[in-house]
């Protein structure tokens, strides 16, 4: 545990000073992690019924208005558009830049979602005595572009991502009890065992992240990830997106609950 960041503001007053541009698994323990994506208003409906549509890679958690920066429901005084340690800019389903403050950016049309995160949940899996590699290693959790469509909606459609944490068979099911509990954090894994099941074929070389040690004994367990967005930025060619850097979370007031 980072004694520095034991609370989501501090978490964000770190990001908007420039102190903070590393990813965000383990900081805040208790404290609700959410992906961000920011879309002009004339997407905006289009994005709110992909989400509805696709729950368990995109568990809406709040709206802000059109202009407005401030996650009212979340963590009414931070500011979106500074208050992360990371941002990506896509234009026409391209990466065009990476920033640690999307102000320059930023438009009086634009709408922000901001969607639950593993992270969350990481907290109850680490009382509960089970292994998070990429915490243990220091890494950014580990990401994968997967065969599995999401169901589209307007202009946005595109694969599922998801983030892998290795552990034995006996973890996972204990595991997969625990997540079911964070409905809006994901919840259950989708998939454990073979990879190449759901299109991901080498899983040192992750699509976001960093790839993590399994160790003998261990299967990778697949959960549903915030970052299917960005490839559906791509896939889809949106003109203009604004997200987090994977792994580069928002961390809210709101305190983790299970159910």
């Amino acid at each position: 545990m980072n004694s520095r960041y034991l609370t989501g503001l501090d978490v964000r007053r770190a990001a908007r000073n420039g102190l903070l541009t590393s990813p965000t698994p383990g900081l805040a323990p208790g404290f609700v992690q959410a992906n961000l994506v920011i879309v002009p208003k004339d997407l905006a409906f289009d994005f709110l019924l992909f989400c509805q549509r696709n729950p368990k890679p995109c568990p809406l958690l709040d709206v802000t208005e059109p202009g407005d920066p401030t996650p009212r429901n979340l963590a009414p005084g931070a500011d979106l558009r500074t208050d992360l340690p990371g941002y990506r800019i896509y234009r026409q389903g391209e990466l065009v830049d990476e920033v640690t403050d999307v102000t320059p950016y930023w438009q009086s049309d634009l709408v922000s979602f901001l969607i639950g995160c593993s992270f969350t949940f990481e907290n109850a899996l680490l009382v509960a005595g089970l292994p998070i590699r990429h915490i243990q290693q220091g890494r950014n959790v580990p990401m994968y572009r997967t065969n599995i469509d999401c169901q589209p909606a307007g202009r946005f459609h595109g694969p599922m991502v998801v983030s892998m944490r290795p552990m034995t068979p006996a973890q996972a099911i204990q595991a997969t009890n625990i997540c079911a509990r964070f409905p809006q954090s994901h919840g259950s894994p989708i998939h454990f065992g073979d990879p190449t099941a759901i299109g991901i074929h080498n899983l040192a070389h992750p699509d976001y992240g960093e790839a993590v040690d399994i160790f003998p004994g261990e299967i990778p367990v697949f959960w549903a990830c915030g970052v299917t967005p960005q490839a559906v930025a791509v896939a889809s060619r949106l003109p203009f997106l604004i997200t987090h850097k994977p792994g580069h979370m928002f961390v809210s007031d709101k305190k983790e609950t299970a159910g």
